[in-house]
């Protein structure tokens, strides 16, 4: 009888809304991060909104039918920690190049933000996640500021070889030149690959695009 009547209970929808609304937020950050194939997309980011706000509402309110006085904000404390484990499964090194932190942060600051939504912050949780959308979009534009002077794009089109990007990756790391990201595109041609590089001062421009078969040129990236 408890039962049905925690079903038929107002509290239990404002949770369950709690919840979706979280989802909500952990979708739109997980839309950004899907369009620029990284590792975890729309459905990571909305299982750890979604399980975050369930943490901390289960933290909040799962309580109160305990007699004793209870810390129940431990749970909720968990979420914070437990979530550097996802997160350190998206964090890659090689060659001292490290993929993966933004992405690792993201799914961090999505459990903060579920977590918000689920104690009742709702402004706090949805602007924060509107916070993280823009601040995502707008850091990958070419702002002059933002940028090295001496970061370059390597531009090649054409390409159809099979594990092209590993290859040519290694070819620049060999001559000491610095890859910070590569950017791909699709066509009937075949595949378009820009290479975001930092070139040492004692490599020529000239002996990188002639170390590349296919046509390339290297421009600023402004």
């Amino acid at each position: 009888m408890s039962i049905i009547m925690n079903l038929f209970d107002v509290r239990q929808l404002y949770y369950i809304a709690r919840i979706v609304i979280a989802g909500i937020c952990g979708m739109f950050i997980g839309l950004e991060r899907k369009n620029r194939s990284k590792e975890a997309g729309v459905r990571t980011h909305f299982v750890v909104a979604c399980a975050s706000a369930l943490m901390m509402v289960i933290s909040k309110y799962g309580f109160g039918d305990m007699v004793s006085k209870s810390d129940g904000a431990r749970i909720a404390a968990q979420v914070v920690s437990g979530i550097g484990f996802l997160g350190a499964g998206m964090i890659f090194v090689h060659k001292n190049t490290v993929t993966g932190l933004t992405t690792a942060a993201g799914i961090w600051a999505t459990s903060g933000v579920g977590l918000a939504i689920g104690a009742g912050m709702y402004a706090v949780g949805t602007a924060t996640s509107a916070m993280i959308v823009i601040a995502q979009i707008l850091l990958h534009k070419n702002f002059r500021w933002l940028k090295n002077s001496k970061s370059k794009k390597l531009a090649v089109k054409g390409v159809t070889e099979p594990k092209y990007q590993q290859n040519l990756t290694e070819q620049l790391r060999k001559d000491g030149i610095i890859v910070h990201d590569v950017y791909i595109e699709k066509d009937d041609d075949g595949c378009n690959y820009n290479f975001i590089i930092e070139i040492p001062e004692n490599v020529y421009e000239q002996d990188i695009i002639c170390g590349v078969a296919y046509n390339c040129k290297i421009s600023s990236n402004l």
